[in-house]
């Protein structure tokens, strides 16, 4: 299974856990928590919740074997960051319940994912993370962002932030819709769908129904 990125506050995705060489081979835990980490997202992305909730109970119970909460806050921040890549804005509360253990830079992201910053929190993000949220318009500072759930959360931040400009709406359909993830591309055909209604725009109303009718068909 292809390896996702979230540009969470250390390694890449499978939250950096512990190590991230492969020489010597990784603890079976490490391996474990990669492989239901990244199963999980797969999940999410792709409508399929029950499929998500198994494979990350099973991730969070091989980091849960370390003894370490820290790491534990981080798949649950992991988990979080991606429902906001698909615009579900839900609190945290698997992170929440864990935060007071987690480290500095995840509780930066942590609050950035529910635009609530503190002063410097910024320095404390991801690159592109940082770089959305400091730019006039995240759709540029995102363009050149090689990783499509990068370019998600941080663009379901921005729309949480109220910065979601019509270039970074159609930059987040097109990652979604290049990556086959019908959860986030519903998400967003919906919200510039929105967007044309208030403008009365019928024709890109229509437009856009037909293209989350395929996606998600309406039942006759």
């Amino acid at each position: 299974m292809k390896r996702l990125s979230l540009s969470l506050p250390a390694c890449a995705l499978s939250l950096a856990l512990a190590a991230c060489s492969s020489n010597p081979p990784p603890p079976a835990w490490q391996s474990t928590a990669r492989t239901g980490l990244d199963a999980a997202a797969i999940a999410w992305l792709e409508g399929r919740d029950a499929v998500e909730a198994a494979e990350f109970g099973r991730a969070r119970a091989a980091l849960a074997r370390t003894g370490q909460p820290a790491l534990v806050a981080r798949a649950e921040l992991h988990r979080c960051a991606l429902r906001v890549a698909t615009l579900d804005f839900s609190p945290c509360t698997g992170f929440s319940a864990l935060a007071v253990d987690a480290a500095p830079d995840d509780a930066a992201y942590a609050r950035y994912l529910t635009n609530a910053p503190l002063p410097g929190d910024a320095e404390r993000l991801p690159a592109a993370h940082r770089a959305a949220l400091l730019a006039a318009d995240a759709a540029t500072a995102l363009q050149h962002v090689d990783d499509p759930v990068t370019r998600l959360v941080a663009a379901g931040a921005a729309l949480q932030r109220g910065q979601a400009s019509p270039a970074l709406q159609r930059l987040a359909v097109d990652t979604a819709s290049e990556q086959g993830w019908p959860r986030p591309l519903l998400a967003w055909l919906m919200v510039q769908q929105r967007g044309a209604l208030a403008a009365g725009d019928t024709a890109t109303v229509e437009r856009l129904q037909r293209r989350i009718d395929t996606v998600a068909p309406r039942r006759r």
